[in-house]
């Protein structure tokens, strides 16, 4: 078969779909089954919504739009904060989505209302991480204008940490989210549909806490894609981490010395590479690149060593390995190597143990 490919095991994604399903269910929690690391894929978003996700969630329109096409019916949360260039396809394509500015929240307003429509909004309140989020001292202002506007629903609120910041779910401010959303419920005499945290780096908090309060929805790609990992970068026990596997061909296969010779320049990508002297090793490149896939997430099943990648070719030292040309070489990837290889129209797709 072609290469470079990547080979989708869609009965190990069910297993982790499954599992988390269930733990986060046990606890009240629902989740957002993420589809942005695979390009909103139709299979893997119809494999989410058969295994006990209600809600699939994605950054990019054209993946709604992609799955729209296929036949996918589930409401859609916009997880990426909406521009205001794109307001007409947010309200066409999406049911729900994360905010923090006003004068997005009202053109979603002004849309929605002109189509007969009713949007759905999530506010993100500051938590830390100092990605999206209105501060907390703020929200209240918000809230007084959101809940006026037509069109438009305010139907939850949310929070995302470790990620930009590296901010660590935990007791003091999960609890913050859970007091906010009971202040504004109070307040406004709201009974808020979604109290939202993500990503799957919440997984330890949630395994372990006695009491959730009002969190109520959890938005997951990675940990039901690749076992997703805790603040330790270790995997979730009883998870696949293996269900995308990169295979790469070996087009040459020669003795090389191990470090280049002439005089040494920039390299094709500004960089001054340099090299430890092996002396003679058998150097093999394979027939993906850096237009295919992140190559520092790559790690091989073979006992080889990646060396470096150019646009097209991955180098590497073949060690003791006896490689030939033609031989495939499989690789796990880390979230990152999947996202560029899903993303890339230059890597085969291929989905294997299909249910």
């Amino acid at each position: 078969m072609r290469t470079p490919r990547i080979e989708i095991d869609l009965s190990k994604i069910t297993h982790n779909v499954r599992n988390l399903t269930q733990l986060f269910g046990s606890k009240g929690i629902g989740i957002v089954g993420v589809t942005k690391g695979v390009c909103g894929d139709p299979k893997i978003a119809n494999l989410y919504l058969n295994s006990g996700i209600k809600i699939i969630g994605d950054s990019r329109i054209a993946n709604f739009r992609r799955m729209q096409e296929a036949g996918i019916q589930a409401p859609f949360l916009l997880l990426r904060l909406p521009s205001l260039s794109e307001i007409e396809s947010v309200v066409k394509y999406t049911d729900i989505s994360l905010n923090s500015e006003v004068k997005v929240i009202s053109e979603i307003s002004r849309v929605a209302s002109s189509n007969n429509a009713k949007h759905k909004i999530i506010l993100m309140v500051e938590l830390g991480d100092l990605r999206e989020g209105i501060m907390p001292s703020d929200l209240d202002e918000v809230v007084k204008e959101v809940v006026e506007l037509p069109g438009v629903a305010l139907s939850g609120l949310g929070a995302n940490l470790a990620c930009i910041g590296g901010i660590k779910p935990d007791d003091r401010n999960m609890n913050q989210l859970s007091e906010i959303a009971q202040s504004i419920e109070d307040k406004y005499g709201l009974k808020l549909e979604f109290v939202s945290v993500g990503n799957s780096s919440i997984y330890l908090w949630v395994e372990s806490a006695a009491d959730v309060g009002k969190i109520n929805n959890a938005r997951l790609g990675e940990s039901l894609l690749l076992g997703g990992k805790d603040l330790d970068g270790i995997g979730i026990p009883g998870l696949y981490k293996d269900a995308f596997t990169l295979v790469a061909e070996v087009i040459e296969s020669r003795e090389k010395p191990s470090v280049p010779f002439g005089e040494v320049v920039v390299d094709a990508f500004g960089d001054i590479p340099k090299f430890e002297d092996r002396g003679q090793i058998r150097r093999i490149i394979l027939g993906v690149g850096r237009q295919d896939v992140l190559f520092s997430g790559l790690t091989p099943r073979l006992n080889i060593e990646i060396l470096a990648a150019s646009s097209d070719h991955l180098i590497a030292d073949a060690k003791e390995v006896d490689l030939k040309v033609g031989a495939e070489v499989e690789f796990d990837v880390d979230y990152g190597a999947m996202l560029a290889a899903m993303t890339s129209p230059y890597v085969v797709k291929k989905y294997i143990n299909e249910e």
